[in-house]
Formats: C-alpha cells, structure tokens, sequence
C-alpha cells in the first residue's frame, strides 16, 4: 500500500460526516448490541456548550485507569501538549461519562476507538475541543482525540496499536489531538473486540 493510501485510510477512519461528534460511522462499524446502562452524569455534560473550564495543573502528573471487558490499562496523559484535551478527559472521567461505553472501532494493526455514547461513531458532547495538534510522535500506544470536519470531538478517543506508515499518517494530517500514551496494560488494548464495554475510568494525579 502506498503512503498517499495509507495517509488516505487514517482520514477515512477517523473523520466522519456527522457534525455531532468526532470519528463518524463507517460500514459495519456499529458495535454489537450490550448491556443495557444508564448514567446520569452524562445529561449534565451534554447540557455544556463549550469544552469545561481549565482546571487540572499541568505541572502535575495526570493518569488515567481504564477497567474494561479485556482487563485494565492505564494511560499517562500529557497535559503539557494538549491542556485543554487532557482536562476535558479527566472532566469526562470525573464525570463517569465514560463509564458502560464501547471501543465502537477496532482497525487491526491501526486504532482501537471509543467513547462514543451512540455507540456507532456519531456522538459526543456537544461541544468541540480546540486543535492541540503537537510535535509528539505517534507510535504504538499512542493516544489521541477523534476528528472530523466540523472539528475535534468531546469525546471520542482512540489508541494507536502499532508502529509505522499508518500511525505515522496521523501526523501528517494535523488534525489529531494526541494527549497521552499507554503506561501499562498495552497487552490488553490489543486484545480489545468492537463492542468491548468500558466498565470504569479513575484518574490519579500526584
């Protein structure tokens, strides 16, 4: 596969049509149907109209344990080169917005995606996050924010499951939020099914 390829399939399978969130559906994306969870927390945040308000210290280190259908992982969340997105995640995960939602997307040897609450690639807060594309290389374990042309989603995210062109495309198209890394549990990540549940989401600062 030639590189224009490669940087057109990054496009395709992050970028969406629908205004409403980040990461639109592709064929045969929608996660199987799962139990059925109801969280109170998430009427809240879809009654924002813009991102939440700065609150983290970004000179302070921010991880962030996710339980899910697999086992567990954690990611470390760079508040130095995305503020804004790290706070709006560890505002969500506050919020328990995340908790009961699916990895919606799985692309073998590419991404695993979440955080959808339609549960198809079409929904999010309804607010869009500013672009804090930075220089972090993307690699293997990389985390970063959905996107489409109306702009980054609330909350919409995914990890990047291996090395090379396709990750390396995420680069070149300057529009991903990149916020974190896998610290532990990448073993996990890559065992993660389409419609695999996140059960929890705990942050931990020191």
């Amino acid at each position: 596969m030639t590189r224009a390829a490669l940087a057109l399939l990054a496009a395709g399978l992050l970028l969406g049509a629908c205004d409403s969130g980040g990461g639109g559906p592709q064929p045969g994306a929608a996660a199987s149907a799962g139990p059925v969870c109801q969280n109170p927390n998430r009427t809240a945040v879809n009654q924002l109209t813009a991102p939440p308000a700065l609150t983290i210290d970004v000179n302070k280190a921010y991880s962030a344990r996710l339980d899910t259908a697999r086992g567990s992982f954690t990611i470390q969340l760079n508040p130095h080169a995305a503020p804004q997105t790290v706070n709006n995640f560890v505002y969500l995960a506050q919020q328990h917005y995340y908790n009961c939602l699916t990895f919606h997307r799985i692309v073998p040897g590419f991404v695993a995606q979440g955080g959808d609450p339609n549960g198809d690639g079409s929904g999010g807060p309804p607010y869009k996050l500013p672009n804090e594309t930075n220089p972090t290389p993307w690699k293997a374990g990389s985390v970063g924010m959905a996107s489409n042309r109306a702009g980054v989603s609330g909350s919409q995210f995914f990890v990047v499951l291996a090395d090379g062109p396709n990750a390396q495309s995420l680069a070149t198209s300057g529009v991903y939020n990149q916020f974190g890394t896998i610290s532990d549990g990448f073993d996990v990540v890559l065992k993660l099914q389409m419609g695999d549940q996140i059960n929890s989401v705990v942050i931990s600062s020191k």
